[in-house]
């Protein structure tokens, strides 16, 4: 295992990616701990202990405990992720938009430009709801006026939330995995160890039964294994490709697969449904005193019903969305039929578009529901029993779903180098799904 491990600094892009990323990871720690000005820490970690099993708690968990300790880093990367979303979803509705989509380098170049605007705008949003909260809930420092706080703090998260989307797209650019969703996993695992010491606590006060809690552990790493199963899980269509000459040369057919992935669209429908589940707490902030709004908001907590069925709706909704984003049977369809491949008894162009359309569908609704349960049953579980436990079915999606990602970019580099990579025979397997 240690030669395989060396095998990664053998290769030398690989090296500086791999340190590139960790130099990112390291300044969005060190940026963590830099606190808001005017707040009292005293007074806001009473506050957070009495909401940390709501949407707060849930947002905290994202952002790495930056909201809890009321860091420049409090808003995270989800305003970025909450105007990916918007822009997508924009281009279903506006042509504009769609033609953008379709563009290449060009329009994607485009489209990053109005996410940073949206991402401007929705962290201005987000801060001052934040701010409101903190001015309500009295948290601020007497030596300082409200709208001087209200200003500060505007400030400060916002620019924080802009220089981790920067920080994310160094990652992407020149490091190694998906920096958006390395920075959410990072938040994510760096709160293990207190979560898992705070348990502890728990058990040896006797507030918690040992039982009980090695019960939620077992879930846990049940979960954990069932959602690797599932990232392998493929679909593998035939292709097959005729003998062609070129030139005075005749080159054999080759009998190929089309790996359809089960979780095609990854960690993102969770992400995205959970960003949206946010939002209304942070819209509610704006109407403290009214009841009416508080009330929606209590049933929008994690484990009531309310919660559950609108999550799962999303992440079923985000599944198939995602999918049609990033695989378009026509576009492969066209491929195939340019390269003189085609798949055994359907006929090449349109036909061989309509069957990957249809494989895909019957692929993606299994792979919703999978998602939708995983992430909202221990929610149930935990409401049901009263008790609370930091990773949920939604951390254990996003953790495993990046770190296999990661691991496959790694092992791509490491093979276009003829090493041997650090997973069983160098490379993850797919597992067949029918």
């Amino acid at each position: 295992m240690l030669e395989k491990i060396a095998n990664i600094f053998r290769v030398p892009e690989l090296r500086k990616r791999i340190g590139f990323t960790m130099l990112m990871i390291f300044i969005y720690r060190v940026g963590g701990h830099i606190p808001t000005p005017g707040i009292d820490p005293a007074k806001l970690s009473n506050l957070i202990s009495q909401v940390q099993n709501n949407l707060f708690g849930m947002f905290d968990m994202f952002v790495g405990g930056n909201l809890q300790r009321a860091t420049i880093f409090a808003l995270g990367i989800m305003p970025y992720i909450s105007a990916s979303i918007i822009i997508q979803l924009l281009g279903t509705v506006f042509p504009y938009f769609h033609k953008l989509q379709r563009e290449g380098a060009e329009g994607r170049k485009k489209l990053t430009q109005y996410t940073r605007y949206g991402t401007v705008f929705i962290a201005l949003i987000q801060s001052t709801g934040i701010a409101i909260w903190l001015l309500s809930n009295d948290v601020v420092m007497d030596n300082m006026a409200r709208w001087q706080f209200m200003f500060i703090t505007m400030i400060s998260f916002t620019t924080g939330t802009i220089f981790i989307m920067w920080l994310g797209e160094q990652i992407t650019n020149r490091g190694i995995g998906n920096g958006i969703s390395l920075i959410i996993f990072i938040g994510i695992v760096a709160r293990i160890p207190d979560a898992l010491l705070g348990e502890i606590q728990l058990v040896t006060s006797g507030v918690h039964h040992p039982l009980m809690s090695l019960g939620m552990l077992a879930i846990v790493l049940a979960m954990t294994a069932i959602i690797i199963v599932g990232y392998q899980a493929t679909r593998r269509i035939p292709i097959q490709t005729p003998k062609k000459v070129v030139g005075t040369k005749m080159y054999q057919g080759q009998n190929t697969v089309l790996p359809l992935r089960l979780l095609m669209a990854g960690v993102i429908p969770m992400i995205f449904a959970s960003s949206i589940m946010m939002m209304p707490s942070m819209i509610g902030n704006f109407f403290g005193d009214s009841e009416f709004v508080q009330s929606v908001l209590g049933a929008l907590q994690p484990g009531k019903w309310l919660y559950s069925i609108i999550f799962g709706l999303l992440i079923i909704f985000f599944t198939y969305f995602y999918t049609a984003i990033i695989f378009n049977p026509v576009d492969i369809a066209d491929n195939l039929k340019r390269s003189g491949g085609f798949i055994p008894g359907i006929r090449p162009g349109k036909k061989t578009a309509e069957f990957l359309d249809n494989v895909l569908t019957r692929i993606t609704l299994p792979a919703s529901i999978f998602l939708a349960f995983i992430s909202i049953v221990p929610f149930l579980f935990m409401g049901l029993f009263k008790f609370s436990f930091y990773f949920g079915g939604t951390s254990v999606l996003i953790v495993v779903g990046v770190a296999l990602d990661t691991l496959q970019q790694i092992e791509s580099h490491l093979q276009t180098r003829n090493y041997e990579g650090f997973l069983k025979k160098g490379r993850l397997r797919g597992r067949r799904f029918y």
